[in-house]
């Protein structure tokens, strides 16, 4: 089944919400610029309460390794979900880090990567998908089995000014490409960008992704879900599933 990650969440009944409706996951932002950013603390408050097979996913955009790993280890958050490609010294922190066992479990690691880069370039996408599978291959440090150091990536509707979190979606069809070239390449894609419970439906049966990530379409406010909306949004997403898979 399609993996579900609903984001932003900046309370506890927003959460169980989530976790009742069927979501595998639940994000939390921990940038300063957007209306759902939530301090460590009132992350931790959060997760504590949560069921441990569901993921906890701190979202983060242009942090450093220090911060990230200590907003972790103080949450007790599962994965990270970092915007902005990564300079190579870092990602060798990134990888360090977790094989080195700083956690108690080994942590997944989502890059968030905008789709406008992309098709803004042209790039050629088998030229793409080897990149990034050599990416996750190459990884310094990289644990055996562990999931997510570079193998699964979000498309979110964002370009070279904004990394992501628009609220907008992108074009799926302009996308298919892309999308397909970066699977052969053994990459996990997860969509984001404007999903909500009339077109998530349309994605999955464009794209067939992995995974989809949503956050303005299951809101009733900028950081507060609706319920009404957000159990739409999983059903629809397993509706399609039963459709396509």
């Amino acid at each position: 089944m399609t993996w579900v990650k609903i984001c932003g969440m900046t309370n506890l009944e927003d959460a169980l919400v989530a976790v009742e409706a069927g979501a595998d996951a639940v994000g939390f932002v921990f940038y300063e610029k957007s209306p759902r950013c939530v301090s460590g603390e009132t992350a931790r408050k959060i997760v504590e309460k949560l069921p441990e097979n569901v993921e906890k996913v701190g979202v983060f955009v242009g942090e450093s390794v220090p911060d990230w790993v200590q907003i972790v280890l103080s949450t007790g958050l599962t994965a990270v979900q970092h915007y902005m490609p990564l300079e190579p010294d870092v990602q060798s922190h990134q990888a360090k880090a977790v094989g080195r066992g700083v956690f108690r479990k080994p942590l997944k690691f989502f890059l968030a990567l905008p789709i406008g880069l992309f098709l803004e370039a042209g790039a050629s996408v088998g030229e793409l998908a080897k990149d990034f599978a050599r990416l996750g291959d190459e990884m310094p440090g990289r644990p055996p089995g562990c999931e997510g150091v570079l193998d699964t990536f979000f498309l979110d509707s964002g370009g070279a000014n904004i990394p992501g979190g628009t609220g907008r979606s992108f074009d799926w069809v302009k996308a298919v490409p892309i999308v397909e070239g970066m699977r052969q390449g053994g990459l996990k894609l997860v969509v984001a960008g404007g999903l909500k419970a009339d077109n998530v439906g349309q994605a999955i049966e464009i794209l067939k992704p992995w995974g989809v990530d949503v956050v303005s379409g299951v809101e009733a406010s900028p950081g507060k879900k609706d319920p009404h909306k957000l159990r739409a949004f999983v059903r629809a997403v397993r509706e399609m599933d039963r459709k396509v898979r």
